[in-house]
């Protein structure tokens, strides 16, 4: 392995001055560390690893829909035992991550490592029992996404095609591990899950059974929200914070309930933007483009008035 010194010059000519980019290199982490107090972190790397934590997760959602989202030659005599080979190595793997994010939790605590140990088997154990759940949830997704979209030939063709879908597979797995206190590894699930579908929901996010997003790119849902059943959102939807309080060192304050709550039953079209710790009732629908920063009543229809620039409201049948 080559040494560098930052306080000589090389005397060999090179196309990319290598010694001044890794002495470079070097006093930039140096600054970054002292300026989070972690100028003695011992040891290789640990935290949870993305890529590992997508083929976990690929495999994860083949066994849970092994007969559309498994192996093309699956055959459904052999499902449960593709299923218990899968689930067992995507867990293993997952284990491992998640040993890894405890590790880092407790990097400054005394736990010894078989307490570590221990904290990482409980959280991945209510995982792995919270898998027919999720599957369960999944359907009832999977479900309202056809009943809601007539260009929708079958549950099949939802379940194999739609982004707002292949979003919640990874929010419902995500969300489990956020209850679980994996929030590293919830986070990088949600990311994985943005990046393919454009549709960014944390992974605090509470969504009730039957939710569809139809479309879906540029949906956002913040941390704090909470989500009723069979609610419907289109693309470009935010759910959102509309303030950021900070404390007396001008830092922010951390995991204060400021996203909207959306009740059963509720329609939230096009480009709608809702900000802050707001009730939208149950039934009510929300019309394209609107910016809602307040309470809505159950069962109204809110919308942009045509000729200007104000929002009117207007209770169904009115």
């Amino acid at each position: 392995m080559p040494i560098f010194k930052c306080d000589s010059k090389s005397d060999n000519p090179q196309v990319f001055p290598l010694d001044d980019i890794v002495c470079g290199l070097r006093e930039a982490r140096h600054k970054w560390r002292v300026s989070q107090n972690r100028q003695h972190e011992i040891g290789g790397r640990h935290l949870p690893s993305p890529s590992a934590i997508s083929d976990a997760l690929d495999s994860l959602i083949g066994a849970l829909f092994p007969m559309r989202l498994g192996p093309n030659d699956l055959l459904q005599e052999t499902e449960d035992y593709y299923v218990g080979y899968t689930i067992g190595v995507a867990l293993n793997v997952l284990l491992a991550q998640v040993r890894l994010e405890v590790k880092y939790q407790y990097r400054n605590d005394s736990l010894d490592a078989e307490a570590l140990e221990a904290r990482a088997v409980e959280i991945m154990q209510a995982f792995s029992m919270a898998l027919p759940r999720i599957r369960s949830q999944l359907d009832t997704d999977v479900n309202a996404a056809y009943v809601g979209d007539p260009a929708a030939g079958s549950v099949d063709e939802v379940l194999l095609c739609y982004p707002g879908i292949l979003a919640m597979i990874y929010h419902r797995i995500a969300h489990d591990f956020y209850k679980l206190d994996a929030k590293l590894v919830a986070r990088i699930i949600a990311e994985l899950a943005h990046s393919q579908t454009g549709i960014d929901i944390h992974p605090g996010a509470q969504i009730g059974e039957g939710f569809f997003i139809d479309h879906g790119t540029g949906v956002v849902i913040g941390e704090t929200t909470i989500i009723g059943e069979r609610v419907r959102v289109y693309q470009a939807v935010t759910l959102g914070a509309k303030s950021f309080p900070v404390k007396e060192d001008g830092s922010l304050h951390k995991g204060l309930a400021r996203h909207p709550i959306v009740e059963d039953d509720v329609v939230i079209y096009a480009g709608a933007t809702i900000l802050g710790r707001v009730t939208i009732g149950k039934g009510a629908t929300v019309g394209g483009n609107v910016w809602l920063t307040h309470d809505v009543a159950p069962g109204s229809f809110v919308s942009q008035a045509s000729s200007s620039d104000e929002r009117f409201f207007q209770k169904n049948g009115e």
